[in-house]
């Protein structure tokens, strides 16, 4: 079971100002504890093939952080792709951007809820937020590849289309063995998700990871780090 150690610090960076030193006396804070302020980030993770991994909290919290930092850690890069940086054809319909077959093209963006006529022989150009990001999921489901990472999963959609998606996630994760590393701060999807390792992370205090037991004992176990 291979485990990941991920861990990022940033200190203050930042000019002390009067408005600045104004603040921090309403606080009874020192500008020279403000300087010396470190926000760390870290978890350790055991991930296997299917795994599905939420990263969940308030906003703020640090979840792209860690995701972010999970994404460079796999290695070969090539096993890895994110949501976040699949581009946008301007000079083809939806469906000829799929590789494949006519049925594996139209089964990818079915699965990321893009199944009806006249949005698969549109462009992804002229998509709406949150069709573009649909698409992006297709086309991530398409590539093949062995983790995919998605920051802020579902949360530009309606909650029944975030739902739908994310019980088709599930699916597909145990089906191919991708891996799938998500964050996003709503927990409305969990259910439908279900995902293999819960990260809770606070705006404060130890991040915490839950790990789902097997399925003959439903339920989760739960770890902080």
């Amino acid at each position: 079971m291979p485990t990941y150690n991920v861990s990022k610090s940033f200190n203050w960076q930042g000019t002390i100002t009067d408005k600045v030193a104004s603040v921090c006396r309403m606080f009874g804070l020192t500008t020279d504890r403000l300087t010396e302020r470190r926000f760390n980030h870290s978890c350790q993770l055991e991930i296997n093939d299917s795994n599905i991994i939420y990263l969940t909290g308030p906003s703020g919290a640090g979840k792209s952080v860690l995701l972010r930092e999970l994404e460079k850690s796999v290695s070969p890069p090539s096993d890895r792709v994110n949501l976040a940086r699949i581009k946008l054809p301007s000079d083809k319909t939806l469906i000829d951007c799929i590789d494949g077959d006519l049925l594996r093209s139209l089964r990818m963006l079915s699965i990321a809820g893009l199944n009806d006529c006249f949005c698969i022989l549109n462009q992804p150009r002229n998509l709406s937020d949150g069709q573009k990001y649909r698409f992006r999921l297709a086309m991530a489901l398409a590539a093949k590849k062995k983790f995919i990472f998605a920051d802020e999963f579902c949360s530009e959609l309606d909650r029944i289309t975030a739902a739908v998606i994310s019980y088709n996630v599930h699916k597909f994760a145990k089906r191919t063995g991708t891996i799938f590393i998500l964050a996003s701060s709503h927990d409305d999807i969990l259910l439908d998700l279900s995902p293999d390792v819960l990260v809770v992370k606070e705006l404060s205090g130890p991040t915490q990871v839950i790990y789902k037991r097997t399925p003959i004992k439903s339920g989760f176990n739960s770890t902080s780090r």
